[in-house]
């Protein structure tokens, strides 16, 4: 049993994604960017939510602004915080409040006016993360989205938002992550202009 044309064809939609993206997102993407690294450098922080693979990409984005994207950029730590990560805080707001509201409960703690929350969704209908958004707006927090196809009902709830033009999830997600790459590369140019090549 070959894979190849699986393989191919895979790939080919991968590109293609990519290829709609920077046609149709380019200016969003170094829009917000831009914004992120506006807010940092006025001392916000960015915090990440998101569910699934939208969780690990939270995590995954959060580490490289923490730790940092580039190992040839030995700059100082960046704040970003997943919300995603504490299963004790993930599983008593489940069992207490409910699950839609486990990232709003942690807006409520951490979120302060000059923040950014970035609400991960490729369908663009997560409940707990619109209701994370609610309760940031209501503590000055921008919401900005990473979503996907049309955006769902969160598209409503953005400050802002990077669509990524397809509606097949794997691909929606490949592509986040390579625009949470590209916003930490503009964050450490903007803020460590110095230590970047």
């Amino acid at each position: 049993m070959s894979f190849s044309a699986a393989i191919k064809r895979t790939i080919e939609e991968s590109i293609a994604t990519k290829q709609a993206l920077l046609a149709k997102q380019s200016e969003e993407i170094e829009r917000i960017g831009s914004l992120l690294a506006e807010k940092l450098k006025a001392g916000g922080k960015i915090m990440f939510c998101g569910n699934g693979g939208s969780a690990a990409d939270s995590q995954h984005l959060a580490a490289e602004l923490v730790i940092r994207l580039r190992s040839s950029v030995n700059r100082a730590a960046i704040p970003a915080i997943a919300l995603t990560v504490d299963p004790s805080i993930m599983t008593a707001g489940g069992n207490d409040f409910g699950f839609e509201h486990v990232f709003a409960r942690c807006v409520e703690a951490y979120g302060k006016p000059g923040d950014v929350l970035i609400g991960i969704s490729t369908s663009g209908n997560s409940l707990n993360v619109k209701l994370a958004m609610d309760m940031a707006k209501s503590k000055g927090v921008l919401c900005i989205g990473l979503l996907g196809g049309m955006g769902g009902f969160l598209l409503g709830e953005c400050d802002d938002a990077v669509l990524v033009p397809s509606d097949i999830t794997a691909r929606i997600q490949e592509s986040h992550i390579m625009i949470g790459h590209i916003w930490c590369e503009m964050i450490e140019e903007i803020l460590f202009p110095d230590l970047c090549p």
